[in-house]
């Protein structure tokens, strides 16, 4: 019986398509892996794209990214529908960020440092903006980051940011300023 649930299983998965995401977290959480492939093709690229932000380097985005779906594959049974599954997500990829951060601080700095050797270029048609931001970005204390990436460019509002981070909202609402000060500073910097 199992073998044909196997052989049932890719035609029920491909029939439901991006549109009945919780349909497909119902067979994930049966065990369905083609489902769950399904999902993570849904969300990998905002997914990737907060650890990116977070991280400031495309190598360890790439690992929280990766490590946060290895985390949601083993604890999907976890999931009650309380929130959206985008935001359950979200949290557990800010937590695979951060933990990779607290192990490895010296990592960090070391690429940091080969960041701050060798810049990145600038695209054919860039007017350098955007990257004079992302760059900006990068240079925030970390907490800040973590604070603006979380609320001003995910959208999350302060008690959804502290409670991600381990911070309180006041803390959160602190970080957001010095965040949009020192974002303001670097960019002013770099306009003269």
């Amino acid at each position: 019986m199992a073998a044909n649930r196997e052989e049932d299983e890719p035609v029920a998965v491909s029939n439901q398509g991006a549109g009945d995401e919780q349909t497909l977290i119902a067979l994930a959480q049966k065990g369905s892996s083609t489902a769950f492939e399904a999902l993570y093709r849904l969300h990998v690229g905002k997914v990737y794209g907060l650890c990116l932000r977070m991280t400031g380097n495309a190598s360890e985005a790439e690992d929280c990214a990766q490590e946060a779906f290895i985390q949601a594959w083993t604890r999907l049974e976890l999931f009650r529908g309380d929130s959206a599954f985008a935001t359950w997500l979200h949290r557990i990829a800010v937590n695979a960020v951060l933990g990779r951060m607290r192990k490895s601080r010296r990592e960090h700095d070391r690429l940091q440092v080969v960041r701050d050797i060798a810049p990145p270029t600038a695209t054919v048609g860039d007017s350098g903006g955007l990257q004079d931001l992302e760059q900006a970005l990068d240079e925030l204390p970390a907490g800040a980051r973590h604070v603006f990436v979380l609320n001003a460019v995910y959208g999350y509002s302060h008690d959804e940011t502290g409670e991600m981070l381990g911070i309180a909202s006041g803390t959160s609402k602190a970080q957001l300023h010095r965040a949009r000060r020192l974002l303001a500073q670097q960019l002013e910097g770099a306009e003269t």
